[in-house]
């Protein structure tokens, strides 16, 4: 398998490439060809739902053609090496994730690189599927056709006023309100109208 070309597609925003990078590629290459996918389908039919951020999931990005900018690809930041991939057609998804054993057996396949950074680098490229990942059948506990909703569909917010894309917002005692609005935000504003992060909202309610 030549997958120069992927690597350095995955690399284009970085001053290197990494084992993460190589682990992306090698990841999405799988969960596509378990899919029954040679190649990225067309028409949006491949989701693909990260379980981190980074450089992992730019490899990710070059071998799927999945990107947020066309919202094919999703992050669910568990701190894991992971992804779902989804037809959605189909409705099929399936979780790829690294074998445990996985940098061991990188130290095999390279015998002659002692430093574990570089066997990586290397076995990665050329390791079998097989002995790399596991994939496993899951169900979304979401509606598909939900998360891809219908373009064109924009209401406002009766709080904020603030406009709300994608079928994003949430009817409560008969109002029509973002996310943040209906107590599910990521932040707060205090009196002041500064943004107070989620991280320290506990500090300030101690």
């Amino acid at each position: 398998m030549n997958i120069q070309y992927l690597l350095e597609k995955a690399s284009q925003d970085h001053s290197h490439i990494c084992p993460r990078q190589i682990l992306g590629v090698r990841l999405g290459l799988a969960g596509m060809h378990a899919l029954g996918f040679d190649e990225p389908p067309a028409k949006k039919r491949l989701l693909v739902i990260t379980e981190t951020d980074g450089c992992f999931t730019d490899g990710l990005s070059a071998s799927t053609g999945c990107s947020v900018g066309h919202r094919t690809l999703r992050v669910e930041d568990y701190g894991k090496t992971a992804a779902v991939f989804v037809d959605t057609v189909t409705g099929q998804a399936l979780r790829v994730s690294p074998l445990a054993d996985i940098r061991q057996k990188a130290l095999v396949y390279s015998p002659h690189e002692t430093r574990h950074y570089f066997a990586q680098m290397q076995s990665y490229q050329v390791m079998p599927e097989n002995e790399m990942f596991a994939v496993t059948p899951v169900a979304l506990n979401f509606s598909i056709s939900a998360l891809i909703s219908r373009a064109g569909i924009r209401v406002d917010c009766d709080v904020c006023g603030e406009e709300i894309m994608n079928e994003r917002e949430v009817k409560l005692n008969g109002q029509t309100l973002c996310r943040a609005c209906a107590g599910g935000g990521y932040y707060l504003v205090d009196e002041h109208n500064f943004i107070i992060p989620s991280s320290i909202q506990h500090e300030i309610a101690g």
